[in-house]
């Protein structure tokens, strides 16, 4: 059975693009355009990994994660921030709340897979 990821970007482009080197490497993907959504996503479904924007409408990823770290079912689940962001005190406060690892756009779908690799096999 594919593992299942969740992909969290306000940019459908993005979106799109990670969807289709996830779906390449045998994963499957749920998405959602901003945290508010991705928590609404995530009842009833088991997700082995998040890949989340940091800057997104409604809620930001950093918001997000720490909302998602609190789910029970959530808890110990990975997450990478996917993002352009490359201040040193944003990846702290991801770490904070619960990231993982930190992929920089614009990326390669082979780094991304990589990074995804190295938190869930397919």
């Amino acid at each position: 059975m594919a593992k299942t990821i969740l992909i969290v970007d306000d940019s459908a482009s993005v979106r799109q693009v990670v969807s289709i080197a996830l779906k390449g490497a045998g994963y499957e993907v749920i998405t959602a355009n901003d945290g508010k959504d991705a928590l609404s996503k995530m009842t009833g479904v088991r997700i082995h990994l998040i890949i989340s924007d940091v800057n997104m409408p409604n809620m930001d990823g950093i918001t997000f994660v720490a909302e998602a770290k609190k789910l029970p079912a959530y808890k110990f689940t990975p997450i990478i921030m996917l993002t352009t962001e490359s201040q040193d005190d944003k990846k702290k406060q991801a770490q904070a709340a619960g990231a993982k690892a930190w992929v920089t756009k614009p990326f390669q779908p082979d780094q991304m897979l990589s990074a995804v690799s190295k938190l869930v096999a397919p």
